[in-house]
């Protein structure tokens, strides 16, 4: 008799292991599509980094793309832009810290640490204001809202929003953002090709 009760166990076991298996395997194939649907389609892959050529831009042209659904600035600055830009002392910053995603974090924020060292002339920032993330506007041939330094107007970006000036690096200098234009990360895929991402 005991052997044929604990037959009877040993089979009950069985079946709700096994149908608890099957219940369980079922609900995850029946997941599995709302799962799948959770990750990224292949145009929001695409966008995780994107690939720019730079020898068409002239000096003193730029340029916004846009990555991830945002714009970034590409610049190519004049040697002028670089020596004024270089010229400016730190504590005449309103925000000294570079916030280049390509540097140490708190590097402060010199015209070399904007940039990536061997091609300074290249400034690739985010176009959106520290403040209340508007688009500032770049230079134009009137540099009617360029940075003024001494008794120079200098260029950079204005932000129409609420008035922000950043300069030639893309640092603050005037109005109420509170950070210098974000530097993304980035790389030199060529000496003329960057890959931003």
């Amino acid at each position: 008799m005991a052997t044929a009760s604990h037959a009877d166990v040993t089979r009950r076991d069985f079946l709700y292991i096994a149908t608890g298996a099957v219940g369980a395997v079922g609900a995850a194939l029946t997941a599995w599509p709302f799962i799948a649907q959770m990750n990224p389609d292949a145009s929001v892959k695409a966008l995780a980094s994107i690939e720019f050529d730079l020898s068409p831009l002239a000096e003193g042209q730029e340029v916004t793309i846009k990555w991830r659904g945002n714009p970034v600035i590409i610049r190519h600055r004049g040697s002028k832009e670089i020596e004024l830009s270089k010229a400016v002392k730190l504590e005449d910053l309103k925000d000294p810290v570079a916030r280049n995603a390509n540097a140490k974090d708190g590097d402060p924020a010199t015209d070399e640490n904007r940039v990536i060292k061997g091609h300074e002339q290249f400034l690739v920032m985010m176009g959106v204001c520290t403040h209340l993330g508007c688009v500032p506007q770049g230079d134009n041939p009137a540099k009617e809202f360029a940075v003024v330094e001494g008794s120079l107007k200098v260029g950079g970006w204005f932000c129409p929003c609420h008035g922000s000036q950043y300069d030639t690096a893309g640092r603050i200098r005037k109005g109420p953002a509170p950070e210098n234009l974000a530097v993304p990360v980035y790389s030199y895929v060529s000496d003329t090709k960057i890959k931003i991402g």
